[in-house]
């Protein structure tokens, strides 16, 4: 199964690697990564193969909403068919 991550706010040095770590520590594959920086914000989407996570999807995302509260960003991670899904035109 595959998920889509999104982060955004204000760049500073160890983003990429605090969400790498967290992804890392749970098994969970990075696919494909896409980020830039704005003016001073940081952007980023990842899509992660989470089917070998060794914790649940809800916990996971409470564990990215925890990291991305100590950094200052917001990190949001769903599931692919429903991002698809609210983002089909």
């Amino acid at each position: 199964m595959k998920a889509v991550i999104t982060v955004i706010g204000r760049d500073k040095v160890g983003i990429i690697a605090a969400v790498s770590k967290v992804l890392a520590d749970d098994g969970i594959n990075i696919l494909d990564i896409s980020q830039t920086i704005m003016q001073n914000v940081f952007t980023m989407i990842m899509l992660v193969d989470i089917s070998g996570a060794s914790d649940n999807f809800s916990d996971m995302a409470k564990r990215l909403e925890q990291v991305g509260e100590g950094l200052g960003l917001s990190i949001r991670i769903q599931r692919e068919d429903i991002f698809n899904s609210m983002h089909r035109i």
